[in-house]
């Protein structure tokens, strides 16, 4: 349990002693956390013996919000002064990082989790160069501030891929190859399974351990064909990269695609699943509409967030159109199965609103 100080239930004292002249840094009576409150116990004295141990096991989702708006490029890439790398703190031990939108066009996300024992940097966008995109040093600060919070001198950091196919989410990773404490999951889809433990490809389940905040690795081919999923029970997040997001999904093999939809729904009804979280944003905000590729200015982009039934969608209509070289438009994705990214269709799908989006000019 992490070291914080005695709650209390109300004030010491009189009521004067509540006020802010008395305690103009706070009232030390009073406990950080208010009776009944979880997941929020590492602000303690900054004076501690030893490393503070958090407390992962919980009721529920721990709480965290992604409410607020990522960043959406320029019309002129070379103008825009945005940072190179977005970061937003789901919560105190769980980062998402965008990468932006004018370094490249596909503007993956990439995760980075926290716990007791370690760190999971999960996917490493799409550019090699530090300069422009600076994701190591990104991620050296925001660990250095947490171990710093955390009373620890080093965090062990584990970096992983949701496909090593996945270019896009693969040329960070030499911004790693030289880091300490640094433990970066082989490629090799063989490498892979015995380093997550997984016996059996792709109907196993393997893990990461964080310390008390363990991360299960689901393998999910079918846009890839070394594709996993990474399932935290802490924040019941179902990190899913290419396999389901909101926008164009490219199946490589519809057949294994359909297999690990089946997977990932029968693994949604075992475990709590709050948000799926995927590897881009491509749709618009408007059902069925989505940005064409090398777009570097998307100011009406959908939420990044999928909702669980999302899957049963996903599902559903992948089966209709296995075996078929097709694309289907859906509300919030769209299937290419065998077809260029960049095929269009004069038919719109029923079910589907047809809603012009504003321009973004």
């Amino acid at each position: 349990m992490a070291q914080s100080p005695t709650r209390s239930t109300g004030f010491s004292g009189s009521s004067q002693a509540a006020t802010g002249r008395a305690y103009p840094n706070g009232n030390p009576a009073l406990g950080y956390n208010p009776p009944g409150v979880r997941n929020t116990d590492s602000a303690v004295p900054l004076h501690r013996s030893k490393p503070v141990m958090h407390d992962y096991a919980c009721d529920g989702p721990a709480a965290g919000s992604l409410s607020f708006r990522w960043t959406y490029g320029s019309n002129v890439a070379a103008k825009n002064r945005d940072p190179r790398v977005q970061v937003v703190q789901y919560n105190e031990d769980t980062f998402v990082l965008r990468q932006n939108v004018c370094v490249h066009w596909e503007a993956p996300f990439t995760y980075l989790l926290f716990g007791n024992k370690g760190a999971l940097l999960i996917d490493t966008g799409a550019t090699a160069n530090a300069g422009h995109y600076p994701l190591r040093e990104t991620v050296d600060a925001i660990i250095a501030r947490w171990a710093k919070a955390r009373g620890r001198s080093k965090v062990p950091l584990t970096v992983a891929l949701t496909s090593a196919e996945d270019i896009a989410q693969n040329q960070g990773l030499v911004q790693f190859a030289d880091r300490p404490d640094t433990t970066i999951v082989p490629k090799p889809l063989a490498l892979m399974q015995k380093t997550y433990g997984i016996a059996n490809w792709p109907s196993g389940t393997g893990r990461i351990d964080l310390g008390d905040r363990v991360i299960t690795v689901v393998p999910t081919p079918g846009t890839h064909k070394d594709g996993v999923s990474f399932y935290d029970p802490y924040c019941d997040l179902l990190f899913t990269g290419d396999l389901l997001f909101p926008g164009k999904i490219n199946i490589g093999n519809d057949t294994d695609f359909v297999a690990s939809l089946e997977r990932l729904k029968a693994f949604a009804a075992a475990n709590s699943v709050k948000w799926l979280l995927g590897g881009h944003i491509e749709m618009m905000f408007v059902p069925g509409k989505y940005y064409a590729r090398f777009t570097t200015y998307k100011p009406y982009e959908r939420v990044l967030e999928m909702t669980p039934d999302l899957i049963d969608d996903a599902l559903q209509h992948a089966r209709e159109i296995k075996g078929k070289d097709m694309m289907l438009i859906r509300p919030d994705f769209a299937l290419f199965n065998g077809v260029s990214p960049d095929q269009r269709t004069s038919v719109w799908p029923e079910g589907v609103p047809n809603i012009n989006p504003p321009r973004p000019f």
